[in-house]
């Protein structure tokens, strides 16, 4: 049983931040370098020994329309430059013109237009980074992929090879340049959420949804009803969701429409 006093102490509190700040540092700091930090870890893959920038007006070069990855370069871009202070109007015209970064733009060719997400659908892809003058006027993160999909996995490689500097603020990637080709193992990697037994917030689902494409998985088996609670609205039998575990821990048909969405 556990209580709870109204006027904790702070101590506690604050010595559980210093153990958690001196942990985290000295974590950061015993990284081994000779490891590979993407996941999974890809298929094959080569690195170099330099460290690129990467400029924090990432833009993203598409031939395509496909609003499935013009919304996921928009989505990644803003966790890439989360911690990055933000410029406007002179200052980032003068940031641009003095500072030259080695990574520019992201391009990414898919080979089909089609963009049915199925079970099955082909996932592979290749990444290269590499700065101006490896072969390119430009520095680039290329990607390419026979499908939207692989693009999409391509680009969650990408990110992960960013890194958030504390020292400068800015983005670097490590052990560059980087050549990768990568393809799932298992067509089918699924995370299993049950809420007939424990109750999750619609809100909660998506974030965990969301969360799911850090470690490429792509089945989200909702186990949404069993004999211990049913939360489901059914219109054609208005009182089985009678047996939820309260009013308030109920999902309406529009919800559930709005997860599978």
């Amino acid at each position: 049983m556990f209580t709870f006093s109204s006027n904790p102490s702070p101590k506690p509190a604050l010595f559980s931040l210093i153990f958690l700040l001196s942990f985290l540092s000295t974590s950061f700091s015993s990284l081994d370098s000779s490891l590979t930090y993407v996941w999974p870890l890809p298929s094959y893959h080569t690195s170099g020994a330099d460290t690129f920038t990467v400029d924090p007006y990432l833009s993203l070069s598409f031939a395509g329309v496909s609003e499935i990855v013009t919304e996921a370069f928009e989505r990644y871009r803003s966790i890439i430059f989360k911690h990055v202070p933000k410029v406007s109007g002179l200052r980032r015209y003068l940031t641009g013109m003095l500072l030259e970064y080695d990574i520019s733009v992201v391009e990414i060719v898919v080979d089909k237009d089609e963009d049915e997400l199925k079970l099955g659908a082909d996932e592979s892809y290749t990444l290269v980074v590499e700065k101006k003058g490896a072969g390119s006027i430009v520095g680039a993160a290329r990607i390419k992929a026979t499908t939207v999909y692989g693009a999409l996995r391509g680009l969650e490689t990408f990110s992960q090879l960013c890194v958030f500097d504390f020292g400068s603020k800015s983005i670097q990637i490590p052990k560059a340049p980087w050549n990768i080709q990568d393809e799932p193992r298992f067509m089918y990697r699924g995370l299993l959420i049950d809420t007939s037994r424990h109750y999750i917030p619609v809100d909660v689902l998506k974030h965990i949804i969301e969360s799911m494409s850090y470690a490429k998985l792509n089945v989200f088996h909702w186990h949404i009803i069993d004999e211990e609670s049913f939360p489901l609205e059914v219109p054609t039998y208005p009182y089985l969701w009678e047996g939820a575990y309260s009013q308030w821990e109920r999902y309406t048909v529009e919800d559930a429409k709005d997860i599978v969405k």
